[in-house]
């Protein structure tokens, strides 16, 4: 089943008010329930300007198709919708996410997956500052960050469990091997704190740049396993048909469990 909004002229409480009032009404109208059982639930949202807080909390298996730029907090807390974004993302994309995934062809700012504990997202480009910060794993669910391009200052930080892959490629999608790359791939304080999880970086990262908290690893076929799954699903929704390597990856892992343990009096 399909919808179209169009969100020109919409503030962010109206535009939401539309999306859930579609699902809303499928959950209380049997015959709706019954023709949509088989079917996908599609959403798609035209002219978005930086209404936020888009996909908030929803728990249906639906998927929104954004055409423009939205808001801050994106998609958080939900669990179990695809949202897939054709333009750039602000701050706070998938916000404490449970489930589900995030696609955006472009680039986003802060706090990406804040405190994110499960689902999986796919930047095209680039990230800013504080990427992945308090992300972690609960059982079965393993938060999962793919990068296309680069990361700013603090990435990872005070993570605790799930998967950050930072692959640095040029916005040309030059893939050239071996891996050498012409910009920062990461910024300062890469890992800080960080005591759970593992961060994948493609390329070299000088050692001031790191957190005192992890140390460097050589990956393994374990860590390639992963790699290639997650690396696989970023060219297929980005369109590459380029093959990228695990070459030139390494892996950022935390050396304790209690990085903080002596600050603390228990």
């Amino acid at each position: 089943m399909n919808y179209i909004i169009d969100s020109n002229n919409l503030n962010y409480k109206r535009l939401n008010l539309k999306i859930k009032n579609i699902l809303t009404n499928l959950s209380s109208n049997p015959k709706d329930i019954k023709n949509c059982k088989n079917e996908n639930i599609n959403i798609d949202i035209k002219n978005v300007l930086g209404q936020r807080y888009i996909g908030d909390g929803l728990e249906k298996k639906v998927s929104i198709k954004i055409y423009g730029t939205p808001g801050n907090d994106l998609g958080a807390f939900m669990d179990g919708p695809m949202i897939e974004v054709y333009g750039n993302g602000q701050d706070g994309v998938g916000n404490t996410m449970n489930s589900g995934r995030i696609i955006i062809h472009g680039i986003v700012g802060d706090i990406l997956g804040y405190s994110m504990r499960g689902g999986e997202i796919y930047i095209e480009n680039d990230i800013g500052y504080r990427g992945g910060i308090h992300i972690k794993s609960y059982l079965d669910k393993i938060p999962v960050i793919v990068i296309g391009g680069s990361a700013g200052d603090f990435l990872g930080e005070y993570m605790s469990g799930g998967i950050i892959i930072v692959m640095g490629l040029n916005n040309n999608k030059k893939l050239d091997l071996p891996f050498k790359s012409s910009k920062q791939v990461v910024g300062n304080y890469t890992g800080t704190g960080m005591h759970g999880g593992n961060i994948y970086i493609r390329g070299d990262v000088e050692e001031y740049k790191l957190g005192k908290e992890v140390r460097k690893n050589i990956i393994n076929n374990n860590d390639k396993n992963i790699l290639n799954k997650y690396i696989d699903n970023f060219c297929s929704f980005f369109n590459i048909n380029n093959k990228i390597s695990t070459d030139g990856f390494f892996k950022l892992t935390p050396y304790t469990h209690r990085p903080y343990g002596k600050l603390y009096a228990y």
